[in-house]
């Protein structure tokens, strides 16, 4: 008679949800430092993130996509923290590096020359800056179309909206961040 018991080598076929959750993890961190704009809020959101998604791992497992799952959990976290950070004293955490980055250029960062990756950190740190005056949903959309590569139609089913809203969410926020621009960009003029 043959033995019914499963096999030990079913069980380790299938990934688990920490193996998963934490090949994800780089990326997550990266666009969750861009969503609650610091590094340390970042790992407090991805944390949370993975509290709410463990609590229901199959749900996770069984997703075709598990990033863009784990994408809106960070998002919906992130929203949340910003609407209870919202109801606190505000603290301007930019203003030291805005300061910093204001003096000029940077030694041997000139064109051509390799500024041992001061430029893109502060292009980074200008794209959270940038991204933090949008709204979750808009920062969401940009992320996922602009910088993830995702397409709108792809975005909006992530983000469980429809697919007009999606580009409307979209087109505003990319009208918002080019006013930002021309208006920082004259307000260095002296406007």
């Amino acid at each position: 008679m043959a033995d019914a018991r499963p096999t030990p080598a079913s069980p380790a076929a299938s990934p688990t949800f920490d193996e998963v959750f934490c090949g994800l993890l780089p990326r997550l961190y990266r666009r969750a430092v861009m969503l609650a704009g610091s590094r340390q809020s970042a790992e407090d959101v991805v944390h949370e993130a993975y509290l709410k998604l463990a609590r229901r791992p199959q749900r996770f497992l069984a997703h075709p996509e598990p990033y863009a799952y784990a994408f809106t959990a960070v998002l919906s976290v992130a929203r949340d923290a910003h609407r209870k950070d919202r109801r606190q004293a505000l603290v301007d955490g930019m203003a030291e590096v805005e300061e910093a980055g204001a003096g000029g250029a940077v030694a041997g960062g000139g064109p051509g020359g390799w500024d041992g990756g001061v430029e893109r950190r502060q292009a980074e740190i200008e794209a959270v800056r940038l991204l933090g005056k949008l709204s979750h949903r808009q920062a969401g959309i940009v992320i996922l179309v602009d910088l993830d590569g995702y397409t709108l139609d792809q975005a909006a089913k992530i983000m469980k909206v429809h697919r007009g809203t999606a580009a409307r969410h979209r087109s505003r926020a990319l009208d918002r961040l080019r006013a930002f621009l021309v208006e920082s960009e004259h307000g260095q003029a002296g406007r």
